[in-house]
């Protein structure tokens, strides 16, 4: 059985990173590992794929992603600085050329004052770091699944770019 959660764009942009000999790495809140182990379901991840932090809480956020607590504490879990934070963490924490971070709201409850399905999704790269917000609908499932294909996307355009 072929994995579910590995798309195409998810095979192009694993391809993508080994041609070009980079690597990534993930912190994720939102998503809890979701996007890893899409990555990971892709044949030959292992030349590309670093790690994932999982980072579900504040403490972990802190602990794992190395995010600010001062940050954290001024403007919470859920926010364009904190995807930023934690996009950096994984690259630094796991020696990747890209990182990845994703928090946001699956719901059921708004949070923070954010609505469901807000998704803060940050790519730090060689150059620069990314951060764009979105607003997904649907089921918790919907909204990490929709998270992750954003990143892969998103990710796989940057790549391209160099």
């Amino acid at each position: 059985m072929d994995d579910p959660l590995v798309t195409d764009d998810a095979r192009a942009l694993v391809a993508d990173l080994t041609v070009r000999r980079q690597t990534i790495a993930t912190a994720e809140s939102l998503t809890a590992g979701l996007l890893a182990a899409t990555l990971a379901g892709v044949p030959g991840a292992s030349a590309v794929l670093r790690g994932g932090l999982v980072t579900y809480t504040v403490e972990t956020k802190i602990e794992l992603a190395g995010v600010a607590p001062e940050l954290l504490a001024d403007v919470g879990p859920v926010a364009a600085p904190t995807a930023r934070a934690l996009a950096v963490g994984a690259m630094q924490r796991c020696g990747a050329t890209w990182g990845v971070g994703l928090t946001g709201v699956a719901g059921p409850e708004p949070h923070g004052g954010h609505p469901v399905g807000t998704v803060f999704l940050g790519v730090a790269g060689p150059v620069d770091t990314d951060v764009v917000e979105l607003h997904v609908d649907g089921t918790r499932w919907d909204i990490r699944l929709a998270a992750v294909h954003a990143a892969v996307s998103r990710l796989r355009r940057l790549v391209e770019q160099g």
